[in-house]
């Protein structure tokens, strides 16, 4: 008996952003994008394209897939870093715009790692039968947050929405366990200051301003490690094989990350799922995209075991299994 994925859906900007343009922009080539992040291209927001905007029009898609009436969800947890309101919760907001008069919604905040840590949140409520079903959504529209002059993160981030509805299975199928966890000390190396209006300190010349900062290569390091301990300490407690797995779907940070992630876990090509060619590093919203994805392509069936992994600012990390 468990916490089952009912329907997924997902949502992308209409602007497509290529590297060719972004030549044009910073100082960078579409060869040294690819050849150290894999990426091709990213969507970015526009008018009528805030991140309550695009986590709505996920939704309704989930609700369609999962052919669920939104006045059955009790709750939305939404996962984002960059709606353009602090207060109300970006969850709020979504509530509001699909009509789900019946549900509390709330934000989380952890980075690329938050979907996951919905997805975990949505199990706890379900197994304690507070709630009988959950919208799941992990959004970004980070492109308005960046630094286009800085080709060290510009290059790597796009917008998008992803998400789930969660429920109840009397099966054996659904979420079998999660492994998460959290370094506050390295915080510094991933991170996104306030605005100037929150945070005082921004008056003081040469402060970094409230764009996404990173120290590539610490991140590179602690990533891979990070996910690969979550992984196999998951796997460790639900006596599971990697060889048994059928699908892993990870945060979609950048191609480096996730090849050696696959080289340290031993997952087969065949098993990884990739389309940070297409999105970029959509952060929280990588994992429901990717998965929608999948699942659209018939990737997953009935039964298969399906391993999700992220890392993100915090630092934050997780693992999530489960029986489609």
């Amino acid at each position: 008996m468990g916490t089952v994925v009912l329907g997924t859906g997902s949502c992308l900007p209409k602007r497509i952003l290529t590297n060719k343009e972004l030549e044009s922009i910073v100082d960078t080539s579409d060869e040294w994008i690819r050849s150290r992040t894999g990426i091709g291209a990213r969507r970015i927001g526009g008018k009528g394209e805030q991140a309550y905007q695009l986590a709505a029009k996920a939704a309704r898609r989930a609700l369609d897939h999962a052919g669920v009436a939104v006045d059955e969800i009790d709750l939305i947890v939404l996962a984002t870093i960059s709606s353009h309101m602090i207060m109300p919760s970006c969850a709020c907001l979504v509530q509001n715009e699909i009509g789900a008069k019946n549900a509390f919604a709330y934000d989380v905040n952890a980075a690329c790692s938050g979907f996951l840590y919905g997805l975990d949140l949505a199990d706890k409520y379900i197994q304690a039968d507070h709630s009988k079903k959950i919208l799941v959504i992990g959004v970004e529209t980070l492109s308005a947050k960046l630094n286009w002059k800085d080709r060290n993160t510009c290059i790597l981030f796009g917008d998008g929405a992803g998400a789930v509805v969660a429920g109840y299975s009397g099966s054996d199928h659904g979420l079998k366990g999660a492994h998460f966890g959290s370094d506050g000390a390295l915080g510094d190396l991933l991170c996104m200051h306030a605005p100037q209006s929150l945070n005082p300190d921004l008056e003081i010349e040469g402060y970094p301003g409230s764009h996404v900062l990173m120290g590539g290569r610490e991140v590179f390091k602690h990533a891979v490690r990070a996910m690969e301990d979550s992984v196999r300490s998951l796997l460790d407690a639900q006596g599971v094989s990697m060889e048994s797995v059928d699908l892993v779907i990870p945060h979609q940070a950048n191609i480096r990350i996730l090849n050696k992630l696959a080289e340290r876990l031993n997952i087969p090509q065949e098993k990884l799922f990739i389309n940070v060619s297409k999105y970029g590093n959509t952060s929280a919203a990588s994992i429901p995209i990717a998965l929608d994805e999948a699942n659209k392509e018939g990737l997953i069936s009935p039964g298969d075991t399906v391993l999700f992994c992220a890392f993100g600012g915090g630092f934050t990390w997780g693992a999530v299994l489960t029986k489609w």
